[in-house]
């Protein structure tokens, strides 16, 4: 029997999308982990489960090791993608539910996609992270999903993220923590490198960027733009920040070829 998927991307962060909208497929955090293993498996950042859930689309997302997430900020773009391309939703503005709530996403025919992240939240109290022997102070912000935003003068001094940083305090994250590390650039835009819970170092991370444009909004005060250009390292994303501290992402999402998952769900 044929288990048909699909793998796609959003700035080089890459999801298995699977298409399950009768909700009668069940995944094991083990299968999981074998379908996004990059030697053994597809490979890929995570596992995108379209299913319904009281009649709305609902994202059932999951990390490489197999453990749940709130939400993913390019996983979403690429499922709205899919939809639209598939012709089970129209282009146009439509809502997909997560495990934090419905988000809004605006989608064309072709072109890149918005999503209405909702409030991104700064947690009082700073945060400090030691990587490649070197210790970053940063904000704690919350995208739905915790994140440690750490500001540095170079991304060259983050070396390998190959292992998760040690970030303190650990008691504010008792279910880990998705790390960023940001760097301003001269003309006022943004860079940045993730370390994502559940997944390693990623290309990209949406909820990430959220993240950083929030971080860098606070550190700049009133110089701060409402717009943030931030690059990762797969691509470009863009951040709007409305006066009610709400998040709009908007950036790419490519389907790239179809799957048979039968081998690992089978």
């Amino acid at each position: 029997m044929t288990i048909e998927a699909t793998y796609g991307h959003g700035t080089e962060n890459d999801f298995v999308v699977l298409f399950d909208p009768t909700d009668e497929i069940s995944i094991t955090p083990d299968q999981v982990k074998r379908i996004c293993d990059r030697k053994t498996g597809v490979g890929a950042d995570g596992l995108i489960r379209i299913t319904k859930r009281e009649n709305r689309w609902f994202m059932d997302y999951r990390n490489s090791d197999g453990s749940l997430a709130e939400m993913c900020g390019n996983g979403i773009r690429v499922m709205a993608r899919y939809l639209v391309d598939r012709g089970h939703e129209k282009a146009g503005i439509f809502s997909i539910s997560t495990r934090d709530g419905n988000k809004f996403l605006k989608v064309p025919e072709q072109g890149d996609i918005a999503v209405n992240l909702g409030q991104v939240s700064h947690v009082p109290g700073e945060v400090s992270g030691i990587q490649n022997g070197k210790k970053f102070s940063g904000l704690n912000i919350d995208v739905g999903n915790p994140h440690a935003v750490l500001f540095v003068d170079s991304l060259d001094e983050v070396g390998s993220l190959a292992s998760a940083p040690i970030v303190e305090p650990a008691s504010e994250y008792p279910e880990g923590v998705n790390v960023e590390f940001v760097e301003f650039l001269d003309n006022g835009e943004l860079k940045m490198r993730v370390f994502e819970r559940g997944s390693g170092e990623t290309r990209s991370c949406g909820t990430g960027t959220c993240a950083v444009a929030m971080a860098a909004t606070i550190k700049k005060g009133k110089k701060a733009p409402t717009s943030w250009v931030i690059h990762a390292p797969g691509g470009r994303l863009v951040v709007d920040i409305d006066p009610h501290e709400n998040a709009t992402l908007t950036g790419p999402a490519v389907l790239l070829q179809d799957l048979d998952l039968s081998e690992f769900l089978g």
